[in-house]
């Protein structure tokens, strides 16, 4: 039955998405209105606690004040007379009693005394009888209480001078609760010692009642605002809906585009790859063919050793083609021992001289460490950064006669191993060694090049950079040298 329930229930299932995005609106509001009640909570308590210091601590000191004025009050009105009977002694102990003990009788005094010299020793008194006996019989072998109340003696001893100068009241505030007052005590105008009261006065319920209405008003508020947003809700909900659909409709077009656009960079860059590799393939394919037109008896195991190698180059370069990313195990592996002079010998003797023209343009400088360990990557994978950096200073030297200097270095006291590859060319632009947000020089980016446009460069140092830094986890750096031409520098931890 289509009845207005089951319309309603049916236009809030259409509205689900709305409704959540109303759900986050309120928790985002809940949280901030809980943030507006922690920081008003603290300046509050700030506001509270500071008003209760200024009054808990004139509230200890009219206690004291009121104490020390009801002591002397009675020793006043007694020294008036000079001659005492039995009865008026017990009546003056029982006064002095009930003026002690009726400040204790509150929950917020723990301790009550008075503070005078006897001889050159200051001692505490607190019950009526030794008050009596020490004031008006002047005997000075009593029980005073000096057991109970060392805090007090001890603080009065630092403060007598000052009170018996100023004849004020000194209160000492501990802990953020507790008071320590000290009042003079001077019957008859005459400074005796002084009324201790140590009082810790509280006012916790005070705030927590201010607390307890504030939340019940920050619980209203944030109900008011909730119903508010259900009416907000129920207004532009067919809004919401059409703005959702025309979004949707958007969003897919967009997507399209999107998935068309990765795919044509994927396509281009694949290409670029295969063109880059091609070459170098290209070149090793013809070495083959020319050991085999070469091979013999005498020559056999010289020429199966290269063959070998070029071969393997090879299938590591259509390896290469296959993976974008690669697996790692392919890269770095405990099974993998190259010998990274062997490889540097290898490379350049292999690749580098074997053209018909090397000895009129370029020749080679090797200084290799024999202590250099082995290197647990793929020998194929390291040929992949060298060649292209050997290449660099070949096409980019400028004159004839290039000497390209390969030097491998083992710093056993930091356990690691430096190769540089160092020219006596030109050198590089300074535009080219400069540095982008990432801290990476710009020689070493996709599509950076002194070459023309058109003759499509720009991949070979950041295939080496790549391949060194992201997958076998080296550091590579290049910079001009003082007197001429550039340096590549490769640095290889062992760990």
């Amino acid at each position: 039955m289509n009845t207005p329930k089951n319309r309603f229930i049916k236009n809030l299932k259409r509205y689900h998405f709305e409704l959540k995005h109303l759900l986050i609106l309120l928790a985002v509001l809940i949280f901030f209105q809980v943030l507006v009640s922690f920081v008003y909570k603290i300046s509050l308590q700030k506001f509270l606690i500071e008003t209760q210091k200024w009054y808990q601590r004139d509230f200890a000191e009219r206690l004291a004040n009121l104490t020390a004025t009801s002591l002397e009050m009675v020793l006043e009105t007694t020294l008036k007379s000079r001659h005492l009977e039995y009865g008026d002694a017990r009546k003056i102990i029982q006064a002095f009693n009930i003026i002690l003990s009726q400040q204790l009788l509150q929950h917020h005094v723990q301790e009550v005394c008075i503070l005078v010299h006897n001889g050159d020793e200051i001692v505490a008194i607190d019950n009526g009888q030794v008050l009596f006996a020490h004031t008006f019989e002047n005997q000075h072998d009593l029980p005073f209480s000096n057991q109970s109340h060392r805090t007090a003696i001890a603080m009065y001893n630092q403060l007598e001078k000052q009170i018996i100068t100023s004849e004020q009241i000194y209160s000492i505030l501990e802990g953020g609760q507790t008071f320590h007052v000290f009042v003079p005590f001077v019957p008859k105008g005459e400074y005796a010692g002084a009324v201790y009261l140590k009082i810790t006065p509280a006012f916790g319920f005070v705030t927590s009642s201010i607390m307890s209405g504030y939340n019940a008003t920050s619980l209203i508020f944030t109900a008011l605002i909730f119903f508010g947003l259900l009416a907000m809700f129920y207004i532009s909900s067919y809004t919401v809906r059409e703005r959702n659909e025309a979004q949707k409709l958007l969003f897919e077009e967009q997507e399209k585009k999107l998935k068309e656009h990765i795919n044509l960079q994927k396509e281009v860059l694949f290409a670029k790859r295969i063109y880059h590799t091609h070459h170098k393939a290209e070149k090793v394919m013809g070495f083959i063919k020319e050991d085999l037109g070469m091979l013999s008896l005498d020559n056999i195991d010289e020429i199966k050793y290269r063959v070998n190698k070029y071969a393997n180059f090879i299938s590591r370069v259509i390896y290469d083609m296959k993976w974008f990313e690669p697996p790692i195990h392919a890269i770095r592996n405990p099974l993998f021992k190259t010998n990274l002079n062997e490889l540097i010998r290898f490379v350049v003797n292999n690749i580098f001289l074997r053209t018909s023209t090397t000895s009129e343009q370029y020749s080679f400088d090797l200084d290799l460490d024999e202590n250099l360990p082995i290197v647990n990557v793929n020998e194929f994978v390291v040929w992949e950064i060298i060649d292209p950096l050997v290449q660099n200073s070949i096409e980019h030297a400028g004159d004839s006669n290039i000497i390209i200097k390969i030097k491998s270095h083992y710093h056993r006291e930091f356990s690691l191993s430096v190769i540089s590859i160092s020219d006596n060319g030109t050198g590089i632009l300074p535009a080219l060694l400069e540095r982008n947000e990432q801290g990476i020089k710009r020689i070493f980016l996709e599509n950076i090049s002194t070459k023309n446009e058109n003759q499509r460069s720009g991949y070979g140092c950041y295939i080496a950079y790549e391949i060194a830094t992201q997958r076998c986890g080296w550091q590579m750096d290049v910079e001009n040298l003082p007197d001429r031409g550039c340096c590549f520098k490769i640095t290889i931890p062992h760990n």
